[in-house]
């Protein structure tokens, strides 16, 4: 058995498919680990949502901003633009049969087997591993509740900035997500940077990535993520990045979790965007 993490796919079927090939993914043994942004900008999203939907029960999904942003359109509480290309979807026949699969899917995944855990943005350096999963927890709640528009509703935003163990209801449910789903920038005190997108290069003062702080809580686990497209692939002892830019012409990568050493599979991709990363 192989546990394999692929990158941000973002509705590009095509470069999947021709990455499940090239590692010669087997759905009867493996396992594939996606870390999100199943969605958003690619020219089939329903392809991409069909082909996992079709592995349940050998495929593991976090959810990411883009894919949040599709649940929020759903329920009439977002606006789409064009250059999302999430009306595929929206207006597809079987919309409820991919809303129901995103709505199932967490924030945050950890096997204790292979000691890796994923999350689509990163995870909080202030908070140890259980912290991470038990706030996680609390947003798939309600994403799996009776009425997931109440937190859809309230999920967009920048504040709070810093965590507090007291925040409660909306503002608790929207920094955990946004630590999940958008965070790549914390300064020493915790508060998070949700604007900046590109370099931590031309970061503002005092905020380095989140992987750049130590995180004890985390023991000996080793994180996946994705999120980063101008970042690129992220490779440090405890911390590997994903996110190649595969929406924007560059590759989509899968890496080996058992492996002992990083070995970094990748396909190219094609042109399909030609706007800012989000």
């Amino acid at each position: 058995m192989a546990t394999w993490a692929i990158g941000d796919v973002q509705g590009c079927l095509s470069s999947l498919t021709q990455l499940l090939d090239k590692i010669a993914f087997r759905p009867e043994t493996d396992e594939l680990w996606m870390v999100g942004d199943l969605v958003g900008r690619g020219p089939d999203p329903c392809g991409v949502l069909d082909l996992l939907i079709s592995l349940e029960g050998c495929v593991v999904c976090v959810l990411g901003n883009h894919d949040l942003h599709l649940l929020s359109a759903s329920f009439g509480l977002q606006q789409v633009k064009a250059e999302d290309n999430l009306l595929p979807v929206l207006q597809h026949p079987g919309r409820a049969k991919y809303i129901n699969f995103l709505l199932k899917q967490p924030l945050i995944h950890f096997s204790a087997d292979i000691n890796w855990v994923m999350a689509h943005a990163g995870v909080y350096p202030w908070w140890s591993l259980s912290e991470s999963v038990k706030h996680a927890g609390e947003v798939s709640l309600v994403l799996k509740g009776r009425n997931p528009e109440s937190f859809l509703e309230h999920m967009y935003g920048d504040h709070p900035v810093n965590w507090d163990p007291k925040l409660s209801g909306e503002d608790r449910l929207r920094f955990i997500t946004n630590v999940f789903t958008r965070m790549r920038l914390c300064d020493e005190r915790g508060r998070l940077d949700l604007k900046h997108k590109s370099s931590p290069a031309s970061a503002p003062v005092g905020f380095l990535p989140w992987f750049d702080y130590e995180n004890r809580g985390l023991a000996d686990t080793r994180v996946v993520f994705g999120h980063w497209s101008t970042l690129g692939l992220v490779q440090k002892p405890r911390y590997l990045g994903l996110d190649s830019g595969c929406i924007w012409g560059g590759r989509l990568s899968a890496v080996h979790l058992e492996s002992e050493h990083v070995n970094i599979i990748s396909v190219p991709c094609g042109p399909t965007a030609t706007i800012e990363p989000a």
